[in-house]
């Protein structure tokens, strides 16, 4: 299982509601979380079979920005 860790601006739960449907199809329903807490509102992706471009272009889709985090 990879762990992939993004800085994104998905910082309230209607913004959480609003990427649910891209990110469920693209890494699965409970292979991800966003931390709003977090000044960087990161996003942690657990999957083997996602990979960073997937989610990237999932979470912009839904109109959010997104950057990944050094590992």
């Amino acid at each position: 299982m990879s762990t992939l860790r993004f800085k994104t601006t998905i910082n309230c739960g209607n913004c959480i509601r609003a990427v649910t449907p891209m990110l469920n199809q693209e890494v699965g329903a409970n292979n991800w979380q966003v931390d709003t807490a977090s000044p960087d509102k990161v996003l942690t992706v657990t999957s083997d079979q996602a990979s960073a471009s997937q989610v990237i272009q999932a979470v912009e889709a839904a109109g959010f920005e997104i950057q990944p985090l050094a590992q």
